[in-house]
Protein backbone atom coordinates (compact mmCIF):
# COMPACT_ATOMS: atom_id res chain seq x y z
CA UNK A 1 0.00 0.00 0.00
CA UNK A 2 0.83 3.13 -0.79
CA UNK A 3 1.10 5.76 2.41
CA UNK A 4 -0.31 9.18 2.56
CA UNK A 5 0.55 12.44 4.59
CA UNK A 6 -2.27 15.49 4.43
CA UNK A 7 -1.18 18.67 5.36
CA UNK A 8 -2.95 22.42 4.60
CA UNK A 9 -6.14 22.01 7.26
CA UNK A 10 -6.63 24.94 9.95
CA UNK A 11 -8.90 27.57 11.03
CA UNK A 12 -10.35 29.89 8.84
CA UNK A 13 -13.42 32.02 9.14
CA UNK A 14 -16.92 31.34 7.30
CA UNK A 15 -15.88 32.27 3.65
CA UNK A 16 -12.84 32.00 3.67
CA UNK A 17 -10.58 29.36 1.53
CA UNK A 18 -7.96 26.95 2.19
CA UNK A 19 -6.17 24.37 0.15
CA UNK A 20 -5.19 20.91 0.91
CA UNK A 21 -2.09 18.90 -0.10
CA UNK A 22 -1.84 14.93 0.07
CA UNK A 23 1.42 13.32 -1.04
CA UNK A 24 2.15 10.00 -1.57
CA UNK A 25 5.52 8.13 0.26
CA UNK A 26 6.98 4.42 -0.09
CA UNK A 27 5.24 4.52 -3.32
CA UNK A 28 3.40 5.97 -6.21
CA UNK A 29 -0.85 6.86 -6.42
CA UNK A 30 -0.13 4.58 -9.72
CA UNK A 31 -2.85 5.30 -12.44
CA UNK A 32 -5.65 4.80 -9.65
CA UNK A 33 -8.60 7.47 -8.99
CA UNK A 34 -7.62 9.56 -5.64
CA UNK A 35 -10.45 11.04 -3.88
CA UNK A 36 -11.15 12.98 -0.94
CA UNK A 37 -13.35 12.10 2.71
CA UNK A 38 -13.96 13.95 5.42
CA UNK A 39 -15.48 13.02 8.76
CA UNK A 40 -17.27 15.63 10.90
CA UNK A 41 -17.59 14.90 14.65
CA UNK A 42 -19.93 12.35 15.79
CA UNK A 43 -20.82 11.60 11.95
CA UNK A 44 -19.76 8.55 9.55
CA UNK A 45 -16.96 8.86 6.83
CA UNK A 46 -18.80 10.94 4.10
CA UNK A 47 -17.24 10.97 0.19
CA UNK A 48 -16.06 14.90 -1.02
CA UNK A 49 -14.55 14.25 -3.96
CA UNK A 50 -12.76 11.78 -6.47
CA UNK A 51 -10.02 12.37 -9.76
CA UNK A 52 -8.62 10.16 -12.28
CA UNK A 53 -5.48 9.97 -13.40
CA UNK A 54 -6.94 12.03 -16.71
CA UNK A 55 -8.38 14.55 -14.57
CA UNK A 56 -12.07 13.28 -14.86
CA UNK A 57 -13.43 14.75 -11.37
CA UNK A 58 -16.55 13.92 -9.21
CA UNK A 59 -18.07 16.06 -6.24
CA UNK A 60 -20.49 15.28 -3.54
CA UNK A 61 -23.67 17.67 -4.05
CA UNK A 62 -22.16 19.05 -0.73
CA UNK A 63 -19.20 20.84 -1.89
CA UNK A 64 -20.21 21.33 -5.39
CA UNK A 65 -19.31 24.83 -6.99
CA UNK A 66 -17.05 25.39 -4.23
CA UNK A 67 -14.58 22.42 -3.70
CA UNK A 68 -11.93 21.86 -6.87
CA UNK A 69 -9.90 18.39 -6.63
CA UNK A 70 -7.00 18.23 -8.86
CA UNK A 71 -3.40 16.23 -9.23
CA UNK A 72 -0.01 16.23 -10.31
CA UNK A 73 0.84 12.69 -11.41
CA UNK A 74 5.02 13.61 -11.79
CA UNK A 75 4.92 14.76 -7.83
CA UNK A 76 2.47 12.24 -6.48
CA UNK A 77 0.47 15.07 -4.92
CA UNK A 78 -2.99 15.54 -4.73
CA UNK A 79 -4.44 18.63 -3.54
CA UNK A 80 -8.45 19.89 -2.72
CA UNK A 81 -9.16 23.72 -3.06
CA UNK A 82 -12.24 24.73 -0.88
CA UNK A 83 -13.71 28.18 -0.91
CA UNK A 84 -16.33 29.90 0.37
CA UNK A 85 -16.25 27.48 3.27
CA UNK A 86 -18.61 26.99 5.55
CA UNK A 87 -19.38 26.00 9.36
CA UNK A 88 -20.65 22.64 7.99
CA UNK A 89 -17.23 22.06 6.33
CA UNK A 90 -15.57 21.45 9.48
CA UNK A 91 -14.09 17.87 9.68
CA UNK A 92 -10.83 15.47 9.69
CA UNK A 93 -10.21 15.36 5.41
CA UNK A 94 -8.90 12.50 4.73
CA UNK A 95 -7.12 11.40 1.34
CA UNK A 96 -7.31 7.97 -0.16
CA UNK A 97 -6.38 5.98 -2.84
CA UNK A 98 -8.92 4.11 -5.29
CA UNK A 99 -8.95 0.39 -5.78
CA UNK A 100 -9.91 1.12 -9.35
CA UNK A 101 -9.11 3.48 -12.46
CA UNK A 102 -12.82 5.13 -12.43
CA UNK A 103 -14.18 7.24 -10.17
CA UNK A 104 -16.15 5.84 -7.15
CA UNK A 105 -17.91 7.46 -3.93
CA UNK A 106 -18.17 4.50 -1.62
CA UNK A 107 -15.21 4.39 0.87
CA UNK A 108 -14.89 0.50 0.65
CA UNK A 109 -13.57 1.32 -2.74
CA UNK A 110 -10.68 2.98 -1.23
CA UNK A 111 -7.50 0.70 0.01
CA UNK A 112 -4.84 3.58 1.09
CA UNK A 113 -5.97 6.46 3.53
CA UNK A 114 -3.91 9.33 5.29
CA UNK A 115 -4.33 10.08 8.59
CA UNK A 116 -6.27 13.32 8.00
CA UNK A 117 -5.81 16.48 8.45
CA UNK A 118 -8.44 19.03 10.62
CA UNK A 119 -10.54 21.87 9.06
CA UNK A 120 -12.60 24.08 11.03
CA UNK A 121 -14.59 26.47 9.98
CA UNK A 122 -15.69 29.34 12.04
CA UNK A 123 -19.04 31.18 12.12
Amino acid sequence: QVQLVESGGGLVQAGGSLRLSCAASGRTFGAAAMGWFRAAPGKEREFVAAVTWTGRTQYADSVKGRFTISRDNAKNMVYLEMNSLKPEDTAVYYCARSRYLDLRVGAATYDSWGQGTQVTVSS
